[in-house]
């Protein structure tokens, strides 16, 4: 059993190693992750910011959190597509046909969505502080939120491995992320619900996102919390758990 589990988790950095090398040397992902998301937060804070009322001095502080979840959003879209790519290649097949864990090609794609989100994340949240963002959270307050992005990149790789493990062309496999970026402009990320139209409010008020990202800012700014971490983290593990499910399920006919 143990030589079992060393090989298993040997076999996973291998395969998200390979993955890994694929995203470095991906010009468009980079762009889209990272630098996508800046030019946005550039456009809201310098261009439409002052038009916008929060209720606070700093709208970098208050956007922020959306933008991480866009990039985060953003990001996934490329493992669906990498992982389309590699069955589509044949080169799943080939990966079964050697002496590795069955299920490490799919682990490598998820451990690297993880990797390459969190470093996109950190570059944005860098790019905030050149803006003025500024933040009196503490170190477990940070570490808070660094677990609730985590868990909200886990639980959107898996609803793209879904994507990835059963498109049938490219143009299938890119246009489930779309839904998922623009999730994030009906909340409480850019605006306050209490500026939208009855309809939409409450729509934005029962979405994941506006829970997720108030919980975000909340702890960022050093204040109560309150039900809205509780909210966000139902959310994220409710849908890692339904995605985790139907991914596995769909890896399972692709191997039959």
């Amino acid at each position: 059993m143990e030589t079992l589990k060393k090989h298993f988790f040997s076999d996973i950095s291998v395969m998200a190693w390979r993955s890994m090398s694929h995203v470095s040397r991906s010009m468009d992902t980079i762009i889209t992750v990272c630098i996508t998301p800046i030019a946005m937060m550039l456009l809201f804070v310098y261009v439409l910011g002052g038009a916008i009322q929060t209720g606070t001095d700093n709208y970098v502080n208050y956007l922020l959190p959306g933008i991480m979840l866009i990039s985060v959003a953003s990001g996934i879209s490329y493992t669906a597509y990498r992982l389309f790519m590699d069955i589509k290649s044949g080169i799943f097949e080939r990966f079964h046909s050697m002496p590795i864990a069955r299920s490490a090609a799919l682990w490598g794609h998820v451990l690297t969505s993880m990797v390459s989100n969190a470093i996109s994340v950190v570059v944005i949240v860098l790019a905030a502080f050149i803006m003025g963002f500024r933040s009196s959270a503490g170190v477990l307050s940070w570490l808070a939120v660094a677990g609730i992005i985590a868990l909200f990149t886990l639980a959107l790789t898996w609803i793209a491995a879904i994507a990835g493990l059963s498109a049938k062309s490219v143009d299938g496999v890119g246009a489930f992320s779309y839904p998922l970026i623009f999730l994030p402009f009906t909340s409480s990320a850019f605006v306050p619900t209490d500026s939208m139209p009855p309809m939409v409010r409450a729509f934005a008020e029962n979405q994941p996102v506006t829970s997720i990202v108030d919980a975000i800012r909340a702890l960022l700014e050093g204040q109560t919390v309150g039900n809205d971490i509780w909210i966000a983290l139902a959310w994220c593990l409710g849908i890692l758990v339904v995605a985790y499910i139907f991914a596995m399920k769909a890896y399972k006919r692709k191997e039959d």
